[in-house]
C-alpha cells in the first residue's frame, strides 16, 4: 500500500480556456501554463507519481519541452497511470480538492470525476473531487489563481 500527495497551482489569465479535471468550464479567464494548465489533473498526476516514487510531472513533462506546449493533461494523466501500473501498482482511490473563489465548480464535479475515472481506468466511486472557496483569502480567494490538492492510495 502506497500513499501519494499532489499539489498544483496556476494563475488565471484572459485569453485561455478554463479546463479543470478535463472539463472546459465557461469562464472569462483560463489557467496559464505550458500545457492546458489543468490544475486538477496535474495534482492527481503528482499524487500518483509520488505514491509510486516516480518523481513528479515537472520531471516527466518539463515545461521547456515543446512537445508539451498546449498538451491535453488527461492524455498526460493516462501516461502516468500506465507508468504506475508498469511498476506493479493499482489505483485504489483518488481524493482531490479544488481551491477556487470562482468559477463555481459544483455543476462540473460529476463530469470531472467521470473523466478522471475513465482515464485512470477505475470506477467513478474510486474518484472523489471536492471544491472550496477560500472566503476571499490568499491568491485563490482573490481570484488570481486556482489550486488543487490530491491524494491517492496505490495497492
Amino acid at each position: 500500500m502506497r500513499i501519494g500527495h499532489g499539489y498544483d497551482v496556476h494563475r488565471l489569465t484572459e485569453g485561455r480556456k478554463c479546463i479543470i479535471g478535463g472539463v472546459e468550464i465557461p469562464f472569462e479567464k483560463g489557467l496559464l501554463g505550458h500545457s492546458d494548465a489543468d490544475v486538477l489533473a496535474h495534482a492527481v498526476m503528482d499524487a500518483l507519481l509520488g505514491a509510486a516514487a516516480l518523481g513528479d510531472i515537472g520531471g516527466l513533462f518539463p515545461d521547456t519541452d515543446p512537445r508539451y506546449q498546449g498538451a491535453d493533461s488527461l492524455r498526460l494523466l493516462s501516461y502516468v497511470c500506465e507508468q504506475v501500473r508498469t511498476e506493479g501498482y493499482e489505483i485504489a482511490n483518488i481524493d482531490a480538492t479544488i481551491l477556487a473563489q470562482a468559477p463555481k465548480m459544483k455543476p462540473y464535479i460529476m463530469e470531472m470525476r467521470q473523466k478522471l475515472a475513465g482515464v485512470c481506468r477505475v470506477s467513478v466511486d474510486q474518484v472523489s473531487v471536492k471544491a472550496t472557496t477560500e472566503e476571499g483569502l490568499g491568491f485563490t480567494g482573490s481570484g488570481e489563481g486556482i489550486a488543487a490538492h490530491a491524494v491517492c492510495l496505490l495497492l
